[in-house]
């Protein structure tokens, strides 16, 4: 594959996206979703990849959408360039894989609402992390209105969309924006480590884990739980379940 903006590699069944624009700060324009849409559906094709972790190259992850970019657009085309990032963006959430932000300095703006889109966010010392768009009379675009509150809770959401504020890392662990914060010589280390010890887990139980948590927190908990029921009965018998088990059952590590 030949982008111009995203670099792609894969080891040991874990790929590896770096945005790689650091001269305008990774900032996402209409040539990062292109690239990002067609990456995606190269990802979701490859049946060996386990992971993927996505991150920024120079000092920042993505320091928000291109406003050289959308400072010239109409209602219509601000609204088609909404759309098309939450597309991207919803793409991203619902491959079948984990997605893991390695948010190695800004996520802002857009920053913020891709690394939002993945299932797990490990910061480096150095990100800050914010929702800075009312500062330019706008809101946000990608879903950020929308994650955000689902994430952190309506009110810390509701101050960090309002008040544009932009928050480091230990802030974003404490407030449950990102799961861990390490020093930045380790960001990709233990983005792999994490990478790694879910791909070591059952296949089909990580896809469907990831699958019934996104579903079931758009039901009410009765039917939540009852999708649950079901997923959990579907395991039985696919033979997936039975090596995990039998495993267990004879003190070994299980041969997926």
């Amino acid at each position: 594959m030949d982008y111009k903006i995203l670099k792609f590699e894969v080891a040991n069944n874990i790929a590896l996206v770096t945005i790689n624009r650091p001269q305008a700060m990774n900032a996402l324009n209409s040539d990062f979703f292109k690239e990002m849409n067609e990456m995606l559906t190269y990802i979701a094709s490859q049946k060996e990849i386990r992971a993927l972790i996505i991150t920024g190259e120079g000092k920042a992850f993505v320091a928000g959408a291109d406003i050289a970019e959308m400072s010239g657009m109409n209602s219509e085309q601000g609204k088609q360039f909404s759309k098309t990032g939450q597309n991207v963006f919803n793409c991203l959430g619902t491959l079948e894989i984990p997605v893991i932000a390695a948010v190695n300095g800004f996520a802002l703006g857009g920053g913020c609402e891709l690394a939002m889109a993945c299932d797990i966010r490990i910061a480096s010392t150095f990100a800050k992390f914010g929702q800075p768009e009312v500062n330019l009379g706008l809101i946000p675009g990608y879903a950020g209105t929308q994650r955000l509150p689902r994430l952190v809770g309506l009110s810390n959401a509701l101050y960090l969309l309002m008040t544009a504020d932009i928050i480091n890392a230990e802030e974003a662990y404490r407030i449950g924006l990102v799961q861990k914060v390490v020093e930045p010589s380790q960001l990709i280390a233990e983005a792999m480590n994490v990478a790694n010890k879910i791909a070591s887990k059952g296949k089909i139980a990580i896809k469907k884990v990831k699958e019934v948590a996104i579903k079931g927190s758009m039901f009410d908990f009765n039917s939540a739980c009852d999708l649950e029921a079901n997923e959990f009965g579907n395991l039985f018998g696919n033979g997936e379940s039975g090596e995990g088990m039998n495993a267990f059952l004879e003190k070994r590590k299980p041969q997926w």
